[in-house]
């Protein structure tokens, strides 16, 4: 959404319309880093304190939060620009990527899955050149930026575990698939965006929820976890008061994300959230005084170097073509192929 179709846009009351795109970046991605940086404290607290190594279920309970909040912000069907089959492919890979990431980490340790998705940036840039409606290209800076993140945040990581990351191939197959679909996920958002301005962050969340929480049902049946889950809380009801307080603190980080998705697109979007996840590790560092490595610091430096080099500006032209100089260009190559024809008739 650029220029005129940034009309209505909002960001959990702040009006976004008419402010500088610094200031749009600067309000989406703060929204963004708070929801998932409590995200990321309730996971692991949830995971390694209270052993609830239930992803689909996290994942189901997240989605009736996000229902109940959208409900109380005032948004009904009415306001519906899409109808529901645009949602169908969306809901599929969020549910699915969501489930299989918050899954994972019963069989990987943070840093190992950390690891694997900060390579999303990457498979979500390339899969942007063939999602139709959209077909995007990015410039080599903007690759090389994407890659300098990567690296670095892979580097960190591994300095990060003080052991060989636990490669269960469970694991290493959920986070995988999670990946592929988080490459699909960023790019249908911005197609939906891209080709219908008028849709709001809001109806996105609630439609590809809504279609998506049917879909959470067989892997839970299949793989015994809809049991397991609700005995597990039904001891401990505790449990759902965590998951609550989570999926709140995600609402505004997934609102945020298709602020920033709409504005900014996928690839940009992609890149946050990898930057995300280095502040992540690094606030684990102050937090708790882990001693730094060379190997953290090199892994920093690479990830503030792809940072920079994606917000500089792109080279433009200082004399680009007028109007009349592209018409006299045409009306040459017009003439060019009618002289060509008339070469071949001959």
């Amino acid at each position: 959404m650029k220029g005129g179709d940034e009309q209505r846009m909002s960001l959990l009351g702040i009006t976004l319309t008419d402010r500088p795109r610094w200031q749009q970046f600067l309000i989406c991605s703060s929204g963004f880093f708070f929801g998932y940086l409590v995200n990321g404290i309730c996971e692991e607290y949830v995971y390694n304190r209270l052993q609830f190594s239930y992803g689909w279920y996290f994942t189901f309970v997240q989605g009736f939060v996000y229902i109940a909040l959208l409900r109380l912000q005032g948004f009904t069907e009415k306001q519906m620009v899409n109808p529901w089959k645009t949602y169908v492919k969306l809901s599929a890979v969020l549910m699915g990527s969501s489930g299989l990431t918050k899954g994972s980490l019963a069989f990987l340790n943070y840093p190992a899955q950390i690891m694997f998705k900060s390579t999303k940036v990457l498979p979500v840039m390339i899969m942007g050149a063939f999602i139709p409606g959209l077909r995007r290209k990015y410039p080599p800076h903007e690759y090389t930026s994407a890659m300098l993140l990567v690296v670095g945040l892979i580097l960190f990581t591994l300095a990060d575990a003080q052991t060989s990351p636990n490669f269960s191939v469970i694991g290493v197959l959920m986070v995988s698939g999670a990946l592929v679909m988080d490459a699909f996920l960023g790019n249908l958002q911005e197609a939906i965006f891209t080709m219908n301005p008028d849709t709001t962050q809001m109806e996105m969340l609630f439609c590809s929820t809504v279609v998506g929480l049917p879909l959470l049902i067989p892997p839970m049946v299949f793989t015994g976890e809809l049991v397991k889950a609700w005995n597990s809380c039904w001891q401990h009801p505790y449990v759902y008061a965590v998951l609550v307080f989570e999926a709140m603190a995600t609402f505004v980080g997934q609102v945020s994300v298709l602020s920033l998705i709409a504005l900014f697109g996928a690839a940009t979007t992609a890149m946050v959230t990898t930057a995300r996840k280095a502040v992540t590790l690094l606030l684990s560092y102050l937090i708790f005084t882990k001693p730094l490595t060379e190997q953290h610091v090199t892994g920093l430096l690479l990830i503030s170097m792809g940072i920079i080099l994606k917000l500089l500006p792109e080279y433009k032209d200082p004399h680009p073509p007028t109007n009349a100089h592209v018409a006299r260009l045409n009306k040459q190559t017009l003439h060019k192929e009618e002289e060509e024809e008339k070469e071949r008739l001959v």
